[in-house]
């Protein structure tokens, strides 16, 4: 993260001040020309939103979901209530995003303007906690199962892991090919990793597919709701004057259909499917309506491969939005080599934070024993987030009266207080519930049910010790403090990089 200089003297560039609002606190310096383009719709943002939303959730949770709280009733309120908290959230993320509009990767952005005290602590806590549970663990092991079933290749732990790690490197590793429109003259591009332009077409393409496998189940009878917030991470290349009521509007629609179609598909489900089979099914439930409902037919084949290019359509648009929210972290100087995690060359993209997310993936299907891989990893990923989610809650607070302070005027988005303590209140819940102990038989891991919450708050103590270590301990031994240099890259992308700066040289300087 840091490297050994020479007190920085016209070398170094200023850090220049955004025309933004509100002056930017943080480390990341503004880019004037978006190195990424502006290649995002209403149409692209309401896709990418979906194309998260619509992975393996619906397909996998509601099984999960009625193991651990026993009654249909409480299966079909979850999907009442969740919805409703997800809006809250979203007309937060509204709020800060029209205060920011030309910034992507949302949380990083937001809490690192909300809390630039102590200095690099909450950037680089969140940090670390991004890069470490990046990961798409859960759709591709959910992909594999479908796609196994769907072939008829009975679902073992060797085959589950050699079918996911494929996905992993065709979706993140191999790239794909895109047709572009260029001086009226039509292109086959082939890029190594997912290039901007062709990988928000595919999303579009493999949204349509995964949206008609879901009505499909409605015509025939949480973790599921994250991602409608998906298109704040790309806010700086959308198109037009007002970005962020585009991604606002793309945010409300996709989450008003999604809420609906999922509600009525856990309907589909428990008309056609006993609750002792659904409770028992794993992430498999939809095999079941499948079968219920079609028989040993052509359908119960066709069905579960259309639910596998869900979980392969889900993979490409969170590594959309995640490979900004690295690439964001990159260019505040919190990763090694950000130069590398900041470039968008040879191909337009930020090949470095996507190769990043693939590897984190990889090791994780293949460190996870496999029949507890879904369940764990999907609630390893969520909790520390929970608690940088509640963070960013009491950020807007701390943001609005720093903003009145200065004399500039409230957000023309701004949310009511009490959807943000709604919101703020089921992220609390979210972080205490876990602890209460599941009733036999209904826990989601084989081994202790709360696991996943010490490892979650290890992770973010780890944060801490680190932080301490690196920003306190060592450059009082050794004699320096952490100063920060800006970075010119190629193509308009700019990052901090923060660098050593001796005292004693400066005393001989003086």
């Amino acid at each position: 993260m840091t490297s050994d200089t020479a007190p920085a003297k016209s070398s170094s560039v200023d850090v220049e001040e955004p025309d933004e609002s509100t002056p930017l606190l943080g480390l990341a310096p503004i880019e004037k020309i978006n190195p990424l383009g502006k290649e995002v719709t209403l149409l692209t943002a309401f896709m990418l939103n979906i194309g998260q939303i619509t992975g393996s959730g619906i397909y996998a949770v509601p099984g999960v979901i009625l193991n651990s709280v026993g009654s249909i009733g409480l299966l079909l309120a979850y999907w009442v209530i969740t919805p409703l908290f997800a809006f809250a959230g979203l007309l937060l993320y509204s709020e800060l995003a029209s205060m920011f509009p030309h910034r992507s990767g949302a949380e990083v952005v937001y809490l690192e303007q909300a809390y630039p005290r102590p200095r690099f602590l909450v950037s680089t806590s969140f940090a670390v906690i991004t890069i470490m549970t990046s990961f798409s663990a859960s759709n591709a092991i959910v992909f594999a199962q479908y796609f196994l079933t769907a072939v008829e290749v009975p679902i073992t732990a060797y085959s589950q892991t050699v079918t996911a790690l494929a996905v992993v490197f065709v979706t993140v590793g191999s790239g794909s090919i895109s047709f572009l429109l260029e001086d009226e003259v039509t292109k086959l591009e082939t890029g190594v990793g997912i290039s901007t332009k062709g990988s928000l077409r595919a999303v579009e393409i493999l949204t349509f597919f995964k949206v008609l496998s879901l009505i499909f189940i409605v015509v025939k009878s949480n973790h599921a709701f994250i991602g409608w917030h998906n298109a704040f991470n790309v806010l700086g290349e959308v198109r037009g004057r007002d970005p962020v009521r585009t991604v606002r509007k793309a945010s409300i629609l996709s989450l008003s259909a999604v809420s609906i179609l999922f509600f009525f598909i856990n309907v589909a489900y428990v008309a056609a499917v006993p609750a002792e089979d659904i409770r028992n099914s794993g992430q498999l439930v939809a095999v079941l309506f499948f079968q219920r409902v079609f028989g040993q037919s052509f359908g119960t084949k066709v069905f579960p491969l259309l639910v596998a290019l869900s979980c392969f359509g889900n993979i490409i648009a969170v590594t959309i939005g995640q490979a900004r929210v690295i690439r964001e972290v990159a260019r505040q100087g919190l990763l090694p080599y950000p130069g590398f995690f900041a470039s968008t060359k040879p191909f337009g993209t930020p090949l470095g934070p996507v190769a990043l997310k693939g590897f984190l993936t990889v090791i994780v299907i293949l460190a996870v024993p496999a029949r507890d891989t879904f369940n764990f990893v999907l609630d390893l990923a969520s909790y520390p987030h929970l608690i940088f989610q509640a963070a960013m809650v009491v950020g807007v607070w701390i943001l609005r009266k720093r903003r009145a302070e200065q004399g500039i005027p409230p957000s023309r988005l701004q949310a009511r207080n009490a959807l943000i303590i709604a919101y703020l209140a089921s992220s609390i819940l979210l972080l205490v519930l876990p602890w209460v102990p599941p009733e036999p038989g209904q826990g989601d891991v084989s081994f202790w049910y709360a696991t996943y919450c010490v490892a979650g708050l290890a992770l973010i103590a780890a944060c801490g010790l680190y932080y301490i270590i690196w920003v306190i301990v060592l450059p009082k031994l050794g004699g320096y403090e952490i100063v920060e240099e800006v970075q010119e890259l190629d193509g308009g992308a700019r990052n901090t990089r923060l660098v050593r700066r001796y005292k004693y040289i400066q005393d001989e300087d003086s």
